[in-house]
């Protein structure tokens, strides 16, 4: 694997599966803390619309899969904030009606779009400079937003109804958590894929939650699991000529699988 980081394409893999991790890790403990996994599905294949107009138009996919991803968002938000209800029924209307708005676009597009399969299970040896660039500048802005207002990010994520009494602007902040699962969803489908992009936001915050005691330490287990994840796939995909989302989906899952046995036999022996 060393003698392989000569290659500039190994160098962008590595960047932006580390950049990728420490986004996965925060947003993934968000989603799970607010039981927004379905919801967070949801968005992950609605996005296929984006993926079909950036096809269609000839436009740069990150950049026109997120602005979708955002404007699908905001009208998830609007319709679910005070009727969380329908959240089960909005979220299926997206889901099928983005992709299939995408394949649509897709099948009316003159010519062969042989890297289509790339958006399904990821292309991260394909990721360029102006990805990373994109990727650091949505962490920087993620980062910005949970340094700035983690607390009450905090409260809503936990207590809505407390954060109200504290005079925080519950419906801003369930639409800015919202916003940056959309985004990272959007730019974590360029490393694993739109099919494996919710395992990869959740199994690492799976296994963080049984060692952290509080958000902050989940965010950061789970980063750092989802680090060591991708670094190890990525291996595994270059050792074996294998492809790289579904390896470090593997070796995420596998981990998660030994986690819960080796838990098992703790909790016999010792409770």
């Amino acid at each position: 694997m060393l003698e392989a980081l000569e290659y500039t394409f190994i160098q962008n893999a590595l960047i932006s599966g580390i950049i990728i991790s420490i986004i996965s890790g925060i947003i993934g403990s968000l989603i799970v803390v607010n039981r927004m996994v379905f919801l967070s599905g949801g968005i992950a294949h609605s996005a296929y619309g984006g993926i079909g107009l950036s096809i269609y138009f000839s436009l740069p996919m990150l950049l026109t899969t997120s602005l979708f991803s955002i404007v699908v968002t905001l009208f998830i938000s609007m319709l679910t904030y005070k009727n969380r209800e329908k959240l089960d029924s909005v979220i299926g209307l997206t889901w099928a009606l983005g992709m299939s708005f995408g394949i649509l676009l897709v099948d009316i597009t003159p010519g062969y779009h042989a890297d289509l399969i790339s958006y399904l299970f990821g292309s991260i040896l394909a990721v360029s400079s102006s990805d990373i660039i994109f990727m650091s500048s949505i962490l920087f802005v993620i980062l910005f937003i949970l340094i700035c207002f983690y607390r009450d990010i905090l409260a809503v994520s936990y207590d809505t109804s407390y954060a109200k009494l504290r005079g925080i602007r519950t419906r801003v902040f369930y639409t800015i958590i919202l916003l940056m699962a959309s985004i990272s969803i959007v730019i974590a489908i360029k490393i694993v894929g739109l099919i494996l992009v919710i395992a990869l936001l959740s199994i690492p915050t799976y296994i963080a939650s049984k060692f952290a005691n509080s958000l902050l330490e989940m965010m950061i287990y789970s980063a750092s699991f989802s680090s060591v994840f991708t670094v190890f796939g990525l291996f595994i995909s270059y050792s074996y000529d294998l492809s790289s989302g579904p390896s470090i989906i593997l070796i995420s899952s596998l981990c998660m699988f030994l986690q819960i046995i080796i838990e098992k036999i703790y909790t016999k022996m010792f409770k």
